[in-house]
């Protein structure tokens, strides 16, 4: 009988602690939304006690998303935590509380410095007070992997009792080992079925081994019934178990597993490309299913066979995963129909009236400067749209500019708008992106260390898109800028100018979350 595997996606919550991934309400929103067209199970969309603008995030995540599939966010064993989660997810139809606490000796000793008596009781305690507040409780039993395992049985069973309703299993720091986790796993299921059979066995691998896929497998093979992800396997240190690996590993390999999901797998390529754009983290070009390689043959030998038959050399099709091999090629006289088919296709809403008309005019401009686009310039298109389009009256546009590069003085004029004000500078720099970037510094007066600079080509020929992303260091946090453009130099300000304006919304989202959320997540 085949078993269906509950997806929870962490990208939203694990995803984000990667230096550098952060992302605004905006554009949480937007992957949030993919994630839903990806159809999975459950969205963890953030720690809301950690900050009033992740608990605003969370809080958005659930009204928008929410009606459809299940919202959770992490607490640790602490009241305070327990009430944030239920504040930013209660509007969801099917909310659930996750709250987190260590198992192992070195959590239980070095982190909290108590008995293991008194924090299993801990744990009970946070699983009652979740119960009063939602039907839905997951209990993670952090560093599983490297517990002892009658005192991991122990707590188990102890919050199973106090009324979690589903029991996660992580191997915290990718310690374990596939034959080594699959064994844990088939231990718990075994004694978990005997004590409440409705209880539902999960796991959370991390990859700092490169093992995260093959132990999650691993335990799907031994009972594990619920999976958790990211997209493209991010997370911080070495990142999670990537979503679209256990997917189609589950998928190529039914008849051994006997499981399957409910995601949608030719949305796993559009959803990977949108959070590289969002993160501006590019995935390894030999990245299984996602990377740009993945599906490449360049060996004389494995073409040969391909053009004999596609099963020679591939396991499964490009196209099952979304990744059409088909180009679609637009023109500016392509006209309205063709161009709203095209963006239908990749899986978005066109919308309707002005904001249609808006959309339609960028592809004009772009379809003028480039004279043939591609369905991967489609993407971009409307992915920038829809983040840009809600612009704050208190962010920076770039309204012109001028660079004169030479080996002497090269300098740089730069005028931009905020609101109805202007503000016009030059500088002299050591390289035309130095004076660029060092008069837009001296316009909005922000002290910000320039970390990474990194362009792309995103499409082919002369007039190919060039993705300029940066990555700039205020206040000890790091911020991310993504723009694409013709023009390389445009792309490069309006990078940098996106990356300002992400530490301008930051402030902004928490002085503006702050206000509203309850005490219990400040």
């Amino acid at each position: 009988m085949e078993r269906n595997i509950i997806v929870l996606d962490t990208t939203l919550r694990d995803g984000e602690q990667v230096p550098g991934a952060k992302l605004n309400v905006q554009q949480k929103i937007e992957f949030a939304q993919q994630l839903k067209r990806l159809n999975v199970d459950i969205i963890e969309a953030g720690f809301p006690a950690s900050s009033a603008g992740d608990f605003q995030a969370v809080q958005e995540i659930a009204r928008t998303v929410g009606d459809s599939v299940s919202i959770t966010a992490l607490a640790r064993a602490v009241k305070g935590d327990i009430d944030a989660v239920y504040e930013s997810i209660k509007l969801a139809q099917n909310p659930l509380i996750h709250i987190v606490l260590g198992t192992s000796n070195i959590h239980v000793e070095k982190k909290f410095n108590r008995s293991k008596d008194a924090v299993l009781q801990m744990g009970v305690d946070a699983v009652k007070y979740a119960k009063t507040l939602l039907p839905q409780v997951q209990y993670s039993t952090e560093d599983a992997s490297r517990s002892d395992f009658e005192y991991l049985w122990k707590t188990i069973e102890a919050v199973v009792k106090a009324g979690a309703t589903m029991i996660n299993v992580p191997d915290t720091v990718g310690y374990a080992v596939p034959d080594e986790f699959g064994e844990l796993i088939r231990k718990i299921n075994e004694r978990l079925k005997n004590l409440n059979d409705q209880v539902i066995l999960s796991v959370h691998c991390h990859n700092d081994l490169g093992l995260a896929t093959a132990n999650t497998l691993s335990a799907v093979r031994n009972g594990a019934q619920k999976v958790e992800c990211t997209i493209n396997g991010l997370g911080e240190r070495a990142g999670n178990t990537s979503l679209e690996e256990v997917v189609m590993g589950l998928k190529v390999r039914e008849n051994h597993f006997k499981a399957s999901t409910n995601v949608q797998l030719k949305e796993l390529i559009r959803t990977s490309r949108l959070l590289t754009h969002l993160t501006g983290l590019d995935v390894q070009v030999n990245k299984a299913i996602t990377g740009e390689n993945a599906f490449a043959h360049s060996s004389g030998i494995h073409q040969d066979g391909l053009l004999k038959d596609k099963q020679v050399y591939e396991i499964m099709s490009p196209e099952e995963v979304g990744a059409d091999s088909m180009e679609l090629i637009l023109t500016a006289r392509s006209g309205r129909h063709a161009f709203k088919n095209a963006v239908e296709k990749l899986g978005f809403e066109t919308g309707e009236g002005e904001d249609f008309e808006a959309l339609f005019e960028k592809f004009l401009l772009l379809a003028d400067a480039k004279k043939e686009v591609y369905d991967h310039d489609v993407f971009y298109l409307v992915t920038q749209h829809r983040t840009h389009e809600e612009v704050s009256s208190h962010l920076y546009e770039l309204d012109s500019f001028q660079v004169v590069t030479n080996d002497l003085y090269p300098t740089a004029t730069v005028k931009l708008k905020k609101g109805s004000e202007t503000f016009r500078d030059s500088m002299v720099g050591d390289g035309p992106i130095d004076a660029l970037y060092s008069a837009i510094k001296a316009l909005v007066g922000l002290d910000v260390q320039l970390k990474d600079y990194k362009i792309n080509s995103l499409s082919r020929g002369k007039e190919a898109i060039g993705r300029v992303n940066i990555r700039i260091e205020y206040q000890g946090k790091i911020y991310s800028g993504r723009a694409m453009d013709t023009d390389i130099i445009k792309a490069s300000a309006l990078a940098f100018l996106n990356g300002i304006n992400a530490v301008l919304l930051d402030a902004g989202h928490d002085s503006q979350a702050q206000a509203q959320a309850p005490v219990s997540a400040r």
